[in-house]
């Protein structure tokens, strides 16, 4: 994406939208197929499926029946079923009256209740299943930890002597034994003040006394997209030699300065790439967990450290990615709805809603950040879209779910106009929640 964005005029302006649609379009075709193809099992016709509305820009029909068409704006995607009025799925009463008794059971309000139900479930359940392949790849390509704490990688430091070396077995810090590879940060972390560590490690069947370089330094791990540290130019990778005209040892100094900066600009020396630049950072303030099941506000910059050392990993069983993969999107859902409750409570502040074009912004920058935090970021929009389509709002999935679930128990659907109120409350609920995200893209954008 770096390519694109030295594009003169409208460079910056792809790296920006090409890697959200790229996102979206993955994320819609993946849940419209799922109703699509659930749909199919269940012997219900699609007349149309469609990634994008407005114009179309290339179609195929195949030998179903069924149009596949790619549209112009490339904000979200539908299938159309046999006996729908558009692409909301409602009904098309002179339609469904034109088809021959024989062939009704083909169309969406024609089939039973069960298959309806199993229809619209199967958008958002397509979503959390590319959620959890796209995790349990990372982690197949990634490895996890090998069980014996192994020092995989070593990062660079400007001006360090390093003993230390891949494929050294850690046996203990500071006369602390080392059962997982956690307990050297733990272990760097309650040192009083950052220092050389004292290591006892197995190399080659032979066990050596080492004195290497303090765990965790000032080592940017990563970069959180839309932050001060992404406006300021900060990577993975960086080490911040010196924050606010004070010589660092750790991480922790880092934060403390920002803490105690109360929003002003920082200058910073940061090492990158064997020399040293000058750069300028604003801390900005923001809601971060209190570590009691809280918020409070808190001056942050937006990296997360990283330690000196990295694990050697191995590949797991097929098996082990996925159920990791379950695991990170569980983790999602929970997060998401956790930050939601928040939000309503007014424990979170509502800027935390992203609408379109910060998503897009997200996307851009997440891009531009490496392969792999893309296709996470795939995966995470990936299970948001999933969980929001499964709240019992009309015109989402769950709201349609709800609807055939009280036909299910009444044995006749709800009446028209108790629908068309319904369908009118939530689809201005929709766009409200849409204006008003788009709202603080806005806002932050002018800010």
């Amino acid at each position: 994406m770096d390519l694109i964005a030295q594009i003169p005029f409208i460079g910056g302006f792809l790296a920006t939208v090409l890697p959200f649609v790229v996102v979206l379009g993955i994320v819609v075709a993946i849940h419209e197929y799922g109703h699509y193809i659930v749909a199919r099992w269940c012997g219900i016709h699609s007349e149309v499926f469609s990634i994008g509305f407005g114009p179309v820009i290339w179609s195929r029909r195949d030998r179903r029946g069924t149009l596949w068409q790619v549209a112009a704006l490339p904000l979200g995607g539908y299938v159309r079923f046999l006996g729908d009025s558009g692409a909301a799925s409602g009904a098309d009463r002179e339609a469904l009256a034109r088809i021959p008794e024989a062939e009704r059971g083909r169309s969406f309000h024609g089939a039973s209740v069960g298959r309806r139900m199993l229809t619209v479930l199967a958008g958002p359940f397509f979503n959390f299943i590319l959620s959890i392949i796209v995790f349990a790849g990372l982690v197949l390509w990634q490895g996890v930890p090998t069980e014996r704490p192994t020092i995989g990688t070593i990062e660079a430091l400007p001006n360090a002597e390093q003993p230390l070396q891949p494929g050294d077995i850690i046996l203990d810090v500071n006369g602390e034994p080392v059962e997982r590879f956690a307990d050297i940060y733990r272990i760097g972390a309650a040192m009083e003040e950052p220092a050389p560590m004292r290591f006892r490690i197995e190399r080659d069947g032979t066990v050596l006394d080492l004195v290497a370089p303090y765990a965790l330094p000032p080592l940017v791990a990563g970069v959180e997209p839309l932050s001060p540290a992404s406006r300021a130019g900060l990577r993975a990778g960086d080490v911040i030699v010196e924050a606010d005209g004070e010589s660092l040892a750790s991480f922790e100094e880092l934060r403390q300065i920002v803490l105690a900066s109360e929003g002003r600009t920082i200058p910073l020396t940061v090492w990158r790439d064997g020399a040293e630049i000058a750069l300028e950072i604003t801390p900005a303030e923001r809601d971060a967990e209190d570590g009691a099941g809280g918020f409070e506000r808190r001056v942050m910059i937006g990296v997360a450290g990283a330690s000196l050392y990295l694990p050697a990993t191995e590949t797991p069983a097929p098996w082990t990615a996925l159920a990791l993969g379950a695991g990170r999107t569980l983790d999602v859902i929970v997060m998401s709805l956790t930050g939601l409750g928040h939000i309503l409570t007014g424990a979170l502040g509502t800027e935390n809603l992203q609408g379109p074009i910060g998503i897009a912004q997200l996307s851009g920058e997440t891009a531009a950040q490496g392969f792999a935090n893309f296709i996470t970021l795939i995966a995470i929009i990936s299970t948001a879209i999933g969980l929001l389509n499964l709240f019992p709002i009309p015109v989402l999935d769950g709201g349609h779910f709800v609807a055939f679930a009280i036909e299910a128990v009444r044995g006749r659907p709800p009446s028209e106009k108790a629908m068309q109120i319904a369908m009118t409350i939530g689809l201005g609920l929709v766009l409200f929640l849409m204006v008003f995200a788009t709202y603080n893209d806005i806002m932050r954008l002018v800010s």
